[in-house]
């Protein structure tokens, strides 16, 4: 499983990108330092034009793979959410008790991906990428438009496969969509604010502690509705 994983080729909608990253060795440049870059700088610092001295190459040279820093975030997460769904799949395969199959998503969503090895891109560095960065990525007035060509579907087969999961336990629960999008979100902020904003949170709520209290907060509503 391991072995498949680390040299997946992880399929991001075309419309994120101008060329495909994956064609070339710059392409393939361009990914591996500009997510580690983008992870140190953050994403107001982070520019092409740094990544451009990283790599040794030039601005327009980046910018013929991808149109600008916010499609490349978009790009990021987007793989992200396609290798936390590969994870899914693998991890749950063999267990028949939706209960169970839950749990692996929850622990998907708050302690990051499980197999962590690709070679192409760190799941690791995304993951904190995904927890600092992302929501700055459809926070914006394009959102509409990228909804509409398609950019956040990695995310939506990501949550809707773990919809499907809930529904699995209580087919009559309403509202399987809005609950997983909100642990997911609020799993992503609950990470960022334990390291950053801890008096928005328990001193002793370490990703253990989460795990448990989304676990608990999922299955209390799922079941007591």
């Amino acid at each position: 499983m391991e072995t498949i994983l680390r040299k997946l080729k992880v399929e991001v909608n075309d419309k994120l990108y101008l060329k495909e990253p994956y064609s070339s060795e710059l392409g393939l440049a361009i990914l591996k330092t500009g997510s580690k870059l983008l992870l140190e700088l953050g994403m107001e610092q982070f520019t092409f034009k740094k990544l451009a001295q990283q790599i040794n190459g030039t601005e327009p040279a980046i910018y013929r793979y991808f149109e600008n820093k916010h499609k490349f975030l978009l790009y990021l997460t987007a793989w992200y959410w396609t290798w936390l769904e590969h994870n899914l799949v693998f991890a749950t395969a063999n267990l028949a008790d939706p209960k169970e199959r839950l749990k692996v998503a929850l622990q998907l969503l708050v302690e990051g991906p499980i197999l962590t090895k690709n070679e192409i891109l760190d799941p690791t560095h995304l993951k904190e990428i995904v927890i600092n960065e992302s929501l700055k990525g459809y926070l914006t007035k394009s959102v509409d438009l990228e909804h509409r060509s398609g950019v956040f579907g990695q995310l939506y087969a990501f949550s809707d496969r773990i919809s499907k999961i809930v529904s699995e336990i209580n087919p009559e629960y309403k509202y399987p969509k809005t609950l997983v999008s909100t642990v997911l979100e609020a799993s992503l902020l609950q990470s960022f604010n334990s390291k950053h904003l801890p008096g928005m949170t328990e001193s002793s709520l370490d990703q253990e502690g989460r795990l448990e209290f989304f676990h608990h907060m999922v299955m209390k509503t799922i079941i007591n509705e």
